[in-house]
């Protein structure tokens, strides 16, 4: 079965720790720990584009049609700054998904702070020139934004909870070495390498 990607402005996981066993040693915590070379934290989720570009014709009752909204969705996405890589560090590993994925929580740089605020600001600003009236209401009704808290926390999925219910546990701190942010999938979308 071919699955659809999904579209996120993400920076992606250097190294964790001072070397491999840092991460490992998160296994104590973790069931079926994810490959190191996978792990990312995002900054903004758009969802699968054919999807969010639908969720704006319908939204906008066919005034954006769903091919102007994907035109105009590639066109902001080439044209986001790029976020340059950072250093964070995180002392708790905490639920997310309901409860159904472990994630450590990030503690980062303002500055990669405001850049998620402008993500945020840009997105409404394409919302508004795609003629999406409520913004606000349409970012958090959106099936293929799915948004489910106004608020981002900064944060690296790493595993199944081994236990059900497992809440909040506080780690040895870890330094988490972050490279620059891109588009996951933009090789994947239309017009990509033209």
């Amino acid at each position: 079965m071919h699955t659809i990607p999904r579209i996120t402005v993400e920076v992606p996981v250097l190294s964790i720790g001072s070397g491999p066993s840092d991460y490992e040693g998160l296994g104590s915590y973790v069931r079926a720990l994810r490959r190191p070379r996978g792990l990312h934290m995002t900054l903004l989720h758009l969802g699968v584009l054919d999807d969010f570009s639908h969720d704006v014709s319908e939204w906008t009752k066919g005034i954006t049609s769903a091919d102007a909204a994907v035109h105009s969705t590639l066109t902001w996405l080439d044209g986001l700054p790029v976020l340059e890589g950072f250093a964070g560090s995180a002392e708790r590993l905490v639920p997310l998904g309901g409860g159904n994925v472990t994630g450590l929580e990030v503690d980062v740089p303002e500055h990669v702070r405001k850049y998620q605020v402008f993500l945020v600001q840009a997105l409404h600003e394409l919302l508004d020139g795609l003629l999406v009236d409520n913004v606000d209401d349409f970012i958090l009704s959106s099936r293929a934004l799915g948004f489910r808290s106004p608020h981002w926390l900064p944060h690296v999925a790493v595993g199944s909870p081994r236990t059900r219910n497992a809440g909040t546990r506080e780690i040895q701190p870890l330094t988490i070495e972050f490279g620059e942010s891109r588009i996951r999938n933009r090789q994947m979308l239309p017009g990509a390498g033209q």
